[in-house]
């Protein structure tokens, strides 16, 4: 404390003291001022009359060092730590003093001067103090310790530091010695911050949809656009949230561009060519004195280092700007994400939104930097053609008439333009949208053995996408080609018009050089013109993207009438409502009832009568239509699926709320959780991968089911959580959790269930049929009511007899229910310490599941290169470097004859052969415009070859990965290769192809003309070289390893972004939105951390380049000053012409070369993945089985191993059973004991460790894995289903008729429901079959089984989703369907499987038990023990 007591009193001490030298000689500077003026006035008293100026000078200048000193002190008490406003003023005080000081000395030097003592003394200490406060304004204030320091440099640097971008310079050499990390990089400055930013637009967006009327909640981004006249303008909102800043930008440029002549654009190169044509003339007149010609050169330099400084300060706001408009997209974005209802969430697919964020977020950024030029551009080409008219007069207006005929050509391919990118959009939309499909499906595609049905569609799209791409490549190739060419036909036709005219038109090396310069100048607006007007086409497709995105219609947050537990009881109260949910399917609840406090309801009824849709309904997850419903309390929900985050188990346990120890404790006890921490590798550490790939069905429902628990509110909503479990655990779960004596007794709770054996102990049961609610009572009330339900009992419990005297039963259910579960664990919670639950410190690091995604290191390496061109093909490489060649040579071979030409003699007031100097001139510059053509489509369409190689090679390689890849592979990162880094491939690496090896030849074009003219300058080009190559390299480390950092920063946010769609529900029942956006806001600061710097270090780079260039422009005129007499005007011209240029070149190549090296990362990266391990081959043509292979179906484990990674321990262990051909065997065993394993290795998911499998006499590990997958059938755990038509999601080659596909539906239950769809088979299944209920996705899946009929058929607890009738029908179609099949089948149901010939009992990954079930139940082992909990023993 004392420590820092002291340090925080010498600091404030430094600051007292500065501060006190900055009055002190603010004072002094006044004092010395009022001096000279008591002087002045004492003299007049003396009868010495000076002039005016004595009394006037010292006057003004003392009131102004007198404003000075109070603006010091006002800026000090406002905290400014530097002041630009005082460098400036001080700066100029000193060069203005500079001149009198020479003049003194010079005074003082000549012999016999008089000299005035007082004020020379009082001068030259003004002369010194001024010194004194230029060099204390340099240095910025040291923030005061105890204020909030921010790490970033920016704010604390000096405005010399800002001006030049120095604060950057130590990050630069860091990142130069070592490769940087995420941990080297600033935090943002706060109004860069997504808090801040997204916040500001939200409030914005808000005002603007309610007219002015704003509510509380920013956050809640949109009202509903019904409720409003006009559509709410996004560019009004953009423009408030970011224009005032974005305004100083357009003031640098306004300055930039008007510098030194009044409205002058491109400043530096018109104020040169004025400053040129001075120098021009100076080395025509010999008689000139030398001094001119070094002030020209002197000026020259100057003027082009001051703009260098002003047009990094425009570009560098430009930057941020476009920045900050990049987080509030994304913050927006997700913001909407979670309020949209599910009919919009349809609208706008995954791929749809993700490609918000990534693509449309890119291009508002690309227009931040160029839609200044909109109205600079005009201005630049006005005033060149004002300066060309007072060249060359009239005849500029042929060059003006071929400007005019260009416009509507470049109009027409901008419109091109948009529709092309409308499509483009479109087809990329729809492939990333597969892409996340098949990702988030991948292990249902390799079980069916799908993935090439699936690659095809996706290169379908693709095929799409490319053909577009192919229509804007020629288009931009043509648009590249009146580019080039505009400059060179407008200076054509106005020096052809210009010689023709008149025969005394005289084009000597002023008029044809300064012409040549303002021709120059005229390209960059002209080419930069048609690159804004496109940018700004894609930004208003991308505009009106986002709009809509963000006008979708948003879940009623009144739909449910929510109050807190203190106005009474927690209970629902539903009246009268009506829900749509999709059009798919309109529920009508005719329901009026209400629910008690601490009251346990079940809801039974069939698959799709609309059971998980009124559990929605009162999650206020769909749109009500009348009627109301009270939700007293806070509630917590369990869906069907489980929901589990990319995260540490205790973290999806807890969800973001506090940690109590002894609650955990009971919770996981409860959930029978124990015994699945034991087995995992870091114990309740252990991150689980996305989606909880490395957990088991019934671990990730119990964690599910544990997080909602752990959260204590007071309404729960159970979504048939115990179907995922086997019965053991169910019953477990229900009397330590959900039962009357669980440990929520006392909570209300709503319990979707199939299972029958619990429903005695409910105090209401509610019965539903299509979408109403049939019968409501106690179980005692519905027996006796003797209705439908009694029915459904009498059916499906298990003794006649129990069902008709329910007391019976309701007694012997009580009884087994005091059987408890710890017992089996081996211990119960007080043995149990947290230590152990997270296993020894040592081991609970060792185990992570994903790998983030990480960023290489160091330079590019030159074989990333040689796979680009390789995948362009090398004649079309080498072709477009001779085209690039050619159109240059042509360019030089055109301006060295303009310079000959300008050299001929002028004989009686004309020039000679001026004919043919025009035609060679116009044939050359007509021979560059065909070569540029060809070059720009050589490079258009090579680079779509490559964009199509390097994507089929990335998919494939995707879709050849074995499973464990994708377990350990975030999906945010394999989403971000196919959108992001294809998007780069596609369209970005081309254009910087161009426009390197444009800069690349037009430097060592520029050098040869300066040599040619003066070959003195060879002395000083390789130096200044070997400093522009320097300074690059000591750039391109640094900032090569941002744009990684960046790249892998960004895989987070979609990641993040994918996971929230997917548990939308689970996060607004739990209410736990907030957190989430701010999750969002950290992974999206965490990017853009990287890329502020990247920006910095790109503004960093110019300035010194321009520097350097400067620095060239200074010697080519220096040179031509010194050899004068020796050189033509012609040359010179050329030679100042050039070395002008050639600063813009040479800090083109650097950001190109820059730009390349870092935008060649993404091929990089797409590479990366094309060499991952990749799984066995699919088809092996050698030891391909016989086509009616399996003919028998017999399954043999021989000492069967499998684990599922290398470093883990055996899952399953010395397996031996032999299945025989048409064997109908069940699997039991508690959860996570291995039952799903033993298939996955069936289907060689995972390869074995130790031993074989053998079917029919053929080891399966010696055969593709195609020709295995395709001959086994299974019906997995989790349906899944793909965007597409029912008949795509059956049969996805395409391979059996209408009729078999029929035939199917209806053996699976299915054939009524799809009959009653307006589509039939051709009906829409939504993202993941949404739009299904999980029953019916179930037996979808049946009816894929069905289908393809094989030899042996696996049911992974494929009917623990649906209700017992349907399960009855199900089994008995397989019973008859596949009856001379080899059925094997995982149930937590057992009384599936009570008629099967053999049950295998697996535990901790053994065979414990393997008989028939009657012999089973007799010798009482695990799988009696089973069977009593489930009621049938």
């Amino acid at each position: 404390y004392l420590f820092t007591s002291r340090i925080m009193y010498v600091s404030s001490l430094s600051i007292f003291i500065r501060t006190f030298m900055f009055q002190a000689l603010g004072l002094l500077l006044w004092i010395i001022c009022w001096a000279d003026l008591f002087y002045s006035f004492w003299e007049r008293s003396q009868n010495i009359f000076r002039p005016p100026v004595f009394v006037i000078s010292p006057t003004v200048l003392g009131i102004t060092m007198l404003l000075a000193t109070f603006l010091i002190q006002y800026e000090r008490m406002k905290g400014v730590q530097s002041s630009g406003v005082m460098l400036i003023f001080w700066f100029t005080a000193l060069l203005c003093a500079t001149i009198i000081f020479r003049s003194k000395i010079l005074h003082a030097l000549n012999l016999g001067a008089e000299v005035d003592v007082f004020r020379y003394i009082t001068f030259y200490s003004y002369f010194v103090l001024v010194l004194i406060q230029l060099i204390l304004s340099c240095f910025p204030e040291r923030p005061p310790l105890f204020s909030e320091t921010i790490p970033c440099p920016e704010s604390s640097a000096s405005f010399l530091s800002k001006i030049t971008f120095w604060w950057i310079t130590g990050l630069m050499i860091q990142g130069y010695r070592r490769p940087l990390e995420a941990k080297d990089l600033w935090s943002l400055n706060k109004e860069d911050t997504s808090e801040e930013v997204v916040q500001g637009l939200a409030r914005y967006w808000e005002k603007d949809n309610s007219n002015g009327d704003v509510t509380e909640e920013v956050e809640a981004l949109i009202v509903k656009p019904s409720q409003r006249n006009s559509a709410p303008s996004l560019l009004k909102v953009l423009y408030k949230t970011f224009g005032p800043y974005f305004l100083m930008s357009f003031l640098f440029k306004a300055c930039h561009d008007l510098m030194m002549f009044s409205a002058l654009t491109m400043c530096i190169n018109l104020a040169k060519s004025s400053l040129r044509r001075l120098l021009i003339n100076f080395v025509n007149d010999k008689d000139a004195p030398n001094w001119q010609g070094y002030l020209y050169t002197g000026l020259l330099f100057a003027c082009a280092c001051l703009q260098t400084l002003i047009l990094h300060q425009y570009f560098h706001i430009c930057f941020v700007t476009g920045m900050r408009l990049k987080t509030a997209v994304i913050g927006a974005v997700y913001r909407k994400a979670l309020v949209i209802t599910n009919s919009a969430r349809k609208t706008s697919t995954v791929g749809e939104i993700v490609n918000l964020m990534s693509v449309d977020a890119q291009r508002f950024m690309d227009l931040a930097t160029y839609i200044n030029m909109i109205w600079s551009a005009p201005l630049q080409v006005i005033l060149a053609l004002y300066l060309l008219w007072q060249n060359l007069g009239p005849s500029v207006l042929a060059g003006v008439a071929v400007m005019i005929l260009l416009v509507p050509v470049n109009a027409v391919m901008a419109m091109k333009t948009k529709t092309y990118q409308v499509a483009h959009m479109k087809s990329k939309d729809n492939r990333i949208k597969l892409m996340n499909e098949i990702l988030n499906g991948i292990k249902v595609l390799k079980l069916y053995a799908w993935e090439l049905a699936f690659k095809e569609k996706v290169l379908g799209i693709r095929q799409e996408e490319l053909k577009v791409l192919k229509k804007s490549a020629y288009l931009a190739a043509v648009s590249t080609f009146t580019w080039v060419c505009a400059p060179f036909l407008v200076a054509l036709s106005t020096f052809a018009v210009y010689v023709l005219v008149d025969k005394n038109n005289v084009l000597d090396a002023q008029k044809a050089f300064v012409s040549l310069a303002l021709f120059n100048i005229l390209r960059f607006p002209l080419n930069i013109l048609p690159m804004v007007i496109s940018s700004m086409v894609q930004a208003s497709v991308s505009l009106k993207r986002l709009r809509l995105f963000l006008s979708h219609e948003e879940l009623e947050p009144d739909s449910i009438i929510r109050g807190s537990i203190k106005d009474g009881k927690s209970f629902f109260c539903i009246v009268f409502i009506c829900f749509y949910k999709a059009e798919l399917c309109v529920i009508y609840f005719s329901i009026n009832f209400t629910v008690p406090e601490g009251s346990l309801i079940a809801i039974v009824g069939q698959v799709g009568c609309g059971k998980s849709s009124l559990l929605s309904a009162l999650l206020g997850e769909m749109d009500k239509r009348e009627g109301y419903v009270a939700v007293k309390g806070s509630v917590a929900y369990v869906p069907q699926q489980a929901w589990i985050q990319n995260a540490a188990l205790k973290d999806n346990i807890i969800f973001g709320r506090e940690m109590k120890e002894s609650q955990y404790k009971r919770v996981i006890e409860a959930c029978a959780l124990l015994p699945d921490i034991e087995i995992l590798p870091s114990g309740d550490r252990t991150e689980i991968g996305e989606k909880g790939v490395n957990l088991s069905g019934g671990q990730k429902q119990r964690v599910s089911l544990a997080r909602a628990v752990y959260c204590n509110t007071d309404v729960y909503l159970f979504d048939d959580p115990l179907s995922a479990v086997d019965a053991h655990v169910g019953k477990h779960i229900f009397d330590k959790v959900i039962g009357p004596k669980g440990i929520l007794k006392n909570k209300t709770r709503v319990l979707v269930t199939h299972g029958v054996s619990f429903l005695p102990l409910m105090d209401t049961i509610i019965v539903m049929t299509d979408g109403k609610i049939s019968e409501m009572g106690s179980y005692q009330e519905l027996l006796n009511q003797d209705g439908a339900f009694a029915e459904f009992l009498r059916t499906y419990a298990n003794a006649d007899q129990d069902v008709e005297n329910g007391g019976k039963l309701i007694k012997k259910l009580q009884l087994s229910n005091s059987s408890t579960y710890s017992g089996e664990t081996g211990k119960s919670l007080n043995q149990t310490s947290t230590t152990e639950l997270q296993k020894a410190p040592a081991e609970k690091n060792a185990w992570k599941l994903t790998e983030a995604d990480t960023a290489k290191t160091g330079r590019v390496k030159a074989t990333v290169y040689w796979e680009y061109m390789k995948a362009i093909g090398l004649f079309i490489s080498f072709l477009s470097i001779f085209l690039f060649m050619c159109n240059h040579i042509a360019a030089l071979a055109s301006n060295y004859w303009l310079s000959l030409w300008t050299d001929d003699p002028v004989i009686n007031g004309t020039q000679q052969h001026t004919h043919v100097r025009l035609g060679v001139y116009g044939a050359l510059g007509m021979s560059q415009g065909i070569a540029v053509f060809g070059y720009s489509m050589a490079v258009s369409i090579g680079g779509i070859f490559a964009s199509r190689h390097l994507h089929v090679g990335l998919l494939h390689s995707v879709l050849r990965s074995p499973m464990s890849f994708f377990e350990r592979t975030p999906s945010g990162n394999l989403v971000n290769r196919f959108s992001k880094e294809m998007d780069t491939i596609d369209s970005v690496i081309p254009q910087i192809i161009k426009m390197f090896m444009g800069s690349l030849f037009n430097v060592i074009g520029a050098c040869i003309i300066i040599l040619l003219a003066t070959p003195i300058a060879a002395i000083v080009i390789p130096p200044l070289g070997f400093v522009y190559f320097f300074v690059q390299r000591f750039y391109v480390a640094t900032s090569r390893q941002l744009k990684r950092l960046e790249s892998v920063s960004r895989s987070p946010v979609y990641s993040h972004f994918n996971e929230t769609l997917l548990g939308v529900s689970v996060i607004r029942a739990f209410e736990e939105q907030t957190r989430f956006k701010q999750q969002s806001d950290l992974k999206v600061d965490e990017n853009q951390k990287a890329y502020f710097p990247s920006i910095v270090a790109n503004r960093w780079l110019a300035v010194r380049l321009e520097c350097v260039g400067n620095c060239i422009v200074l010697f080519a005129a220096l040179f031509a000053v010194i050899a004068r007499n020796s050189l033509s005007p012609g040359l010179v011209g050329l030679s100042v012409s050039y070395s002008l240029q050639v600063t813009t070149y040479l800090n083109w190549l650097v950001r190109m070369s820059s730009e390349m090296e870092t935008n060649i990362v993404a091929v990089e990266r797409v590479k990366e993945y094309s060499e991952m391990e990749k799984e066995a081959p699919w088809c092996i043509e050698q030891t391909a089985p016989p086509n009616n292979w399996p003919h028998e179906g017999k399954v043999e484990f021989r000492g069967y191993g499998l684990r599922y990674r290398e470093d883990l321990d055996l899952v399953l262990k010395n397996i031996n059973v032999t299945i025989n051909g048409g064997e109908k065997v069940g699997i039991v065993g508690r959860t996570g004991a291995g039952k799903s394993s033993l298939t996955l290795g069936l289907f060689r998911i995972n390869e074995s460790a130790e031993g074989e499998i053998i079917i029919d006499g053929v080891n399966v590990a010696k055969i593709g894995l195609h020709d295995l997958r395709f001959k086994i059938t299974i019906i997995p755990q989790d349906p899944v289903l793909f965007s597409g038509s029912l008949r795509m999601n059956l049969d996805p080659f395409d391979k059996y008729s209408d009729e078999e596909i029929w035939t199917s539906l209806e053996l699976a239950h299915l054939k009524n429901f799809v009959s009653s769809l307006p589509d039939k088979l051709n009906h829409e299944c939504s993202e993941g079959g949404e739009n299904l209920s999980v029953g019916q996705r179930q037996l979808v899946c049946l009816a894929r089984a069905l289908l393809r009929k094989s030899k042996i058929l696996v049911l992974d607890e494929a009917t623990a989703a649906v209700d017992l009738e349907t399960d009855d029908l199900i089994q008995s179609t397989i019973r008859t369907q596949f009856e001379d099949c080899t059925v094997l089948t995982i149930a937590h149901r057992l009384n599936t499987i009570m008629d099967y010939e053999r049950v295998l009992v697996l535990d901790k990954g053994e065979i414990v038990e393997c008989d028939s079930p009657a012999n089973l139940l007799q010798k009482k082992g695990i799988f009696y023990s089973m069977a009593k909990d489930s009621g049938l023993v």
